[in-house]
């Protein structure tokens, strides 16, 4: 509860501009932890989203909440896009198709995150179900809908085939000729009827 808020009165929502800036924040520091870790200077965030300092501890007054925040971000973005995908009248294979590129995106600023994550720090820890409770549905959705349009193979499991994407991803290791999303275009196609 903010402070200076009477007792029992719920906060206000933030305003129109205030999201939009917390949003900027949440996708510089995004950036920012797939190029250099975690443990970035907060000053080359507060360069990639063009604020000062000040701005990111106004919002996220620890680098943990940060975290946490991108994480979430990323997760909701990724939910809001399967439908939105569907919706946009392409066919359902080009949905998932475009669903499991951003996905892709999504399991390397993960990486990146990977090692605070599995920390001890008790705040991450329920981010892993949420991740399970947000994405897995709308990739059985896009997984549906393209097998009732006859595009793939029916009987996908979403939770796999995130998986296999995760671990395709995972694969690079230090190697800079590895290809994960080239590796994931094959598994996906591999989908096809």
């Amino acid at each position: 509860m903010n402070v200076s808020e009477p007792a029992g009165r719920p906060a206000r929502p933030k305003r129109a501009d205030a999201r939009r800036n917390a949003q900027t924040l949440l996708d510089a520091a995004a950036a920012v932890f797939v190029r250099s870790g975690v443990e970035a200077p907060i000053r080359d965030i507060a360069a990639e989203a063009g604020v000062g300092t000040a701005t990111i501890y106004r919002h996220f007054p620890t680098r943990a909440d940060l975290i946490v925040a991108v994480y979430r971000h990323q997760v909701e973005s990724l939910a809001e896009a399967g439908p939105a995908l569907l919706e946009a009248g392409t066919t359902p294979y080009a949905a998932l198709e475009r669903w499991i590129d951003q996905f892709v995106d999504f399991v390397i600023t993960k990486q990146g995150l990977a090692a605070v994550l599995q920390s001890d720090d008790p705040c991450y820890d329920p981010l892993h179900s949420y991740f399970l409770e947000r994405l897995v549905p709308v990739c059985s959705r896009l997984l549906d809908a393209a097998a009732g349009a006859g595009e793939i193979h029916s009987g996908q499991d979403a939770s796999e085939l995130m998986r296999g994407v995760g671990g395709l991803c995972a694969g690079a290791g230090n190697n800079p000729r590895y290809d994960a999303r080239r590796l994931v275009g094959l598994l996906i196609a591999g989908l096809r009827t």
